[in-house]
């Protein structure tokens, strides 16, 4: 397998999936504005939509879209434990998380990153990406994980989009439930192999 990424992008989290579930996989970066790879390809022939993630399986298949991507790592490695079998309650209720991270978290911190949204704009998203913390924040109260006591591919993803507070200059401070939930992440072993793949920690 190869996972096309960017520092940091939402691409981050199949890369933190991939390495939790033991998997052997091949990275490639990615210049998204440029739209070119490392290796000098273009990458609107592997992707026509021209972002990250992007998984190239064995064989040729491409298969696109973050929330998709970790769940066809998971089920690679159902010994993992990083998603519920297939037909559970429990798997109905990780891809709950998932649409809930990608369209409610993920989508609302878009708009921050580009430079010509307006400021007013800017801030309606702040005051969303507010409520939204502050349910995980109550969510978290009471659970470890957003599961439960299990990390699944759902708190990868959580992880990296809320990780994107500190570019915003957005204090996760009166959200202490959130913010030791996104320490405790941040603190797994392969999550640590992961950002310093990519360059985002220092090596040791």
């Amino acid at each position: 397998m190869k996972l096309y990424f960017s520092p940091g992008a939402c691409s981050l989290s199949p890369h933190i999936v991939l390495r939790e579930a033991g998997l052997n996989f091949d990275l490639e970066q990615v210049d998204l504005k440029a739209k070119v790879t490392k290796g000098g390809r273009d990458f609107r022939q592997i992707n026509p939509k021209g972002l990250v993630p992007v998984i190239e399986i064995d064989g040729g298949s491409v298969l696109t879209e973050g929330p998709a991507i970790v769940q066809y790592i998971a089920d690679r490695a159902p010994q993992s434990g990083l998603a519920p079998a297939n037909g559970s309650t429990e798997r109905y209720q990780l891809q709950e998380w998932l649409n809930f991270i990608t369209a409610e978290i993920h989508k609302t911190f878009t708009p921050l990153f580009k430079p010509n949204t307006p400021d007013a704009y800017k801030q309606i998203a702040k005051d969303k990406l507010a409520e939204q913390f502050a349910y995980l924040d109550r969510h978290l109260a009471s659970h470890q994980f957003l599961l439960g006591n299990s990390f699944t591919v759902a708190d990868a993803y959580c992880f990296v989009v809320v990780g994107w507070s500190k570019f915003q200059n957005i204090d996760l401070a009166p959200y202490p439930n959130l913010k030791a939930y996104v320490e405790r992440i941040a603190a797994r072993p392969k999550v640590q192999e992961a950002l310093k793949a990519e360059g985002l920690l220092k090596a040791a």
